[in-house]
């Protein structure tokens, strides 16, 4: 049996490295597709969308909502981690894909 915080931790460690794997973005899909149900899978690309409008555009969380079919509640979510919570993964991915100039 899984230990809730420990076990997890090292799961997610264990995921991560997997996740640096693939060497090309069509490496990534396949890994992707192979871990997510498409719902899955489109949940994220929503997410990232999200971010990506919350990051470059001044739309109101309403506006994005209505122009993307994502609830406010995932768009508010997105936007806490965006701005406020400590982790700053879409951060990370969004400087470092404009350093990139990538996407």
């Amino acid at each position: 049996m899984l230990q809730p915080t420990r076990d997890v931790d090292r799961l997610t460690d264990e995921l991560c490295d997997a996740l640096l794997t693939p060497h090309s973005r069509d490496e990534m899909g396949q890994l992707l597709r192979d871990l997510c149900t498409p719902a899955e899978l489109k949940e994220l690309a929503e997410r990232w969308h999200v971010a990506r409008l919350l990051d470059r555009t001044d739309l109101w969380y309403r506006e994005i909502s209505d122009g993307t079919g994502v609830s406010t509640t995932t768009i508010v979510r997105v936007g806490r981690f965006l701005r406020q919570e400590p982790f700053q993964g879409y951060r990370h991915a969004l400087d470092a894909l404009e350093t990139a100039d990538v996407g």
